[in-house]
């Protein structure tokens, strides 16, 4: 059970992007927040600045769609995995929290794949590979593979890693097309190296 006496009536909750797992911004909560959170599904907290309850993308939209709640061994700080529906920052940034890359854009574009089988552009490149087919798309993890093969024994480090991009890119295609997320294969690389 939360412990809100310590922080006076306050517990801070920290949001996490439950595939990527980056940390997308902290927020504190007071009980009826805290309710209302896990009742609704949505992130709520309380507003230090507006003194009220205040539902994350309640104006915007972006709501942050709760997974999962871990309570810390103190029962004193909240960690909420959620499901971004948008960008989090009130800035138009994915995270509150700002690197000079994202270390995450693996998992962004997994994203951006996801998007494109579920909303189609007559113009963009994976519809034009969904249109052709698995058997198309697993012919250009091949090909990409080769190329990759060929310029780490005989190209640039510029060329290997371009190659390499290509064969990631058709790799993530071929995943979505057999509706295998990036999380499955980390997981199953993880038991591997437990075993």
């Amino acid at each position: 059970m939360l412990d809100f006496n310590k922080g006076a009536g306050l517990v801070p909750v920290i949001i996490q992007d439950h595939q990527t797992l980056e940390v997308l911004m902290l927020g504190y909560m007071n009980e009826e927040a805290w309710e209302k959170t896990q009742s609704e599904k949505k992130v709520t907290f309380f507003s230090r600045s507006k003194n009220r309850l205040w539902t994350k993308g309640e104006e915007s939209g972006n709501y942050l769609n709760v997974v999962s709640i871990d309570i810390d061994c103190d029962n004193d700080t909240v960690l909420i995995k959620a499901s971004p529906q948008g960008p989090t920052c009130h800035t138009g940034s994915r995270s509150c929290f700002q690197t000079d890359y994202n270390q995450n854009f693996i998992f962004e574009l997994e994203q951006i794949i996801d998007d494109r089988y579920i909303n189609p552009k007559e113009d963009s490149y994976v519809n034009k590979l969904k249109l052709k087919g698995i058997n198309k798309i697993a012919q250009k993890v091949g090909e990409e593979a080769v190329e990759t093969v060929i310029a780490a024994l005989k190209e640039t480090e510029k060329d290997f890693v371009n190659e390499s991009s290509d064969l990631l890119f058709h790799l993530m295609v071929l995943l979505k097309e057999k509706n295998i997320s990036l999380q499955r294969i980390a997981k199953n690389l993880e038991e591997r190296h437990h075993k």
